[in-house]
């Protein structure tokens, strides 16, 4: 059997029930079935041998059925064969697979050989019961102050990035593997859905770079794939993490670029089934297809599946259907603003809108919740002060306005972080921070000690005494170094 026909496994030369194509309509295909209809789910394969993969979306009546396709449909035309594989489509799981990268079947596509895995799973499984789920109220440490501060993640919980196009998702992603694969004793798993082949190919460069990809596996539904096979990529990289979580009880760390495109898929497979559309034209199923993903990810006995998922946000509306439904499922919501990516704040996160689930005093301590609600109550007075500050000037400002103004200026240049994944366009090394100096560091601003230091001091760096270092060659640049802002307020040149 060639390549092409091991590609999903699960007994394709069984054939059970022969049918033949009705109708070819884009990526979706209907069949016929004289001798019983498979069930929904069922991996058929359409054509001349090895034939393109179909999954069974519909039954629409007694003899017929509506299948999408995984692969291009263009060598289909009426009439032709239709083989029932037996099974679901399958993926390899297992040791195996660390240092590589796959497809939504399965095939490796990094040019090393065939893969080493000895069983598959199917893509399709069911989440684990509430009986067999754990919960722990123990923090993910990232090292990027910002989200250590205001969006402690949860381990085995859910994080979601939100943002527009351009303002740094796949960045803090990045900058999240390096951090987090190089201290991190279990697996980590990156799924790209809809991903663009160049960031696919600087990803696993990256990932060899840094070390980390002996005990990485990628899998990629890439964006000019069929939507069909980007609408099933996170099932098949989710049957992959239960495989760690459930059998070799590793921890798995998940990341997923971008959840957004998943329901993108969704919509599109949707719209070629036929579906009336919903709000905004989503597909009346996307509250359900979301959760059927989403609540495999979690925790079980022995072991957690952690995910990182980038959330790609339409016009930077973050009432988008899609956007809400992802809300409701995660433990920590990241933010990202474009207002402040054109500032030169970067990483680009909100402090007012980002939270966590995890921030409360019985998990992350008193001391850390204390400083960030003053660091979110200081930033938040800024906010509002900023429209008397575009109308007036900041000389109108009463004193304590304006030490408010100070504190939140320099909170915000702490807050920014060179990263390790950017180095080479910035020329600065990446910083990781503890969690630790980051909360001394802000309540070290928040308490005036860094008041004669000139904002940009703190811009940039990683703990906080670095600004002290660098003191005599941010003075030569001084105060007077500023520029008027969009509000009226200065901001560094």
């Amino acid at each position: 059997m060639s390549r092409e026909g091991d590609r999903t496994g699960g007994g394709a030369s069984a054939t059970l029930a022969p049918g033949a194509i009705l109708a070819v309509r884009g990526n979706v295909v209907d069949a016929r079935f004289d001798a019983g209809l498979p069930p929904r789910g069922r991996m058929l394969r359409a054509g001349p041998a090895p034939g393109v993969v179909l999954e069974v979306q519909s039954h629409l009546d007694p003899h017929r059925v509506r299948c999408i396709a995984l692969q291009p449909t263009r060598r289909l035309g009426r009439g032709m064969p239709v083989a029932d594989s037996g099974g679901p489509l399958t993926i390899p799981v297992g040791e195996g697979l660390l240092g590589r990268m796959l497809d939504v079947f399965g095939e490796p596509v990094d040019g090393l050989g065939p893969l080493e895995a000895e069983r598959r799973w199917p893509i399709h499984r069911s989440p684990p019961s509430l009986a067999e789920r754990t919960t722990a109220d123990e923090i993910f440490e990232t090292g990027i102050k910002a989200i250590d501060l205001l969006a402690p993640l949860e381990r085995g919980g859910k994080a979601g990035m939100f943002g527009g196009a351009g303002v740094g998702k796949t960045v803090l992603i990045n900058e999240l593997i390096h951090n987090m694969a190089q201290a991190y004793a279990g697996v980590s798993l990156f799924c790209g859905i809809g991903e663009r082949l160049r960031e696919a190919e600087d990803m696993y460069r990256a990932m060899a770079e840094a070390g980390v990809l002996e005990k990485t596996v990628l899998i990629y539904g890439q964006m000019n794939e069929p939507p069909g096979a980007r609408f099933r990529v996170g099932h098949a990289a989710l049957s992959i993490a239960e495989h760690f979580r459930d059998v070799a009880r590793r921890d798995v760390l998940l990341l997923i670029d971008n959840i957004f495109r998943f329901v993108q898929s969704g919509t599109e497979v949707s719209g070629l089934m036929g579906r009336i559309p919903s709000r905004v034209g989503y597909q009346p199923t996307l509250a359900s297809e979301l959760a059927e993903l989403e609540e495999r990810i979690c925790s079980a006995r022995g072991a957690s599946i952690t995910s990182v998922q980038a959330v790609y946000v339409p016009a930077d509306d973050l009432t988008d259907p899609a956007a809400t439904h992802i809300f409701a499922h995660l433990s920590a919501s990241i933010v990202l603003s474009r207002q402040r990516a054109s500032q030169g704040l970067y990483p680009a996160i909100d402090p007012l809108q980002t939270d966590s689930k995890m921030l409360n005093p019985g998990v992350v301590g008193e001391r850390h919740y204390r400083v960030a609600q003053a660091v979110r109550a200081t930033l938040a007075e800024y906010e509002e002060l900023k429209d008397i500050i575009a109308m007036l000037g900041l000389e109108e400002l009463s004193r304590e306005d304006r030490a408010t103004v100070s504190r939140a200026r320099r909170l915000e240049r702490f807050l920014t972080q060179p990263f390790f994944t950017t180095g080479q366009f910035t020329g600065k090394g990446g910083r990781r921070v503890a969690r630790d100096d980051t909360l001394d560091g802000c309540a070290r601003i928040l308490a005036d000690e860094f008041a004669d230091l000139p904002e940009r001091a703190l811009y940039m760096i990683g703990t906080v005494e670095e600004a002290r270092d660098d003191e005599a060659r941010d003075g030569e640049a001084g105060d007077g170094d500023v520029t008027e802002g969009a509000h009226g307020e200065r901001t560094d040149a």
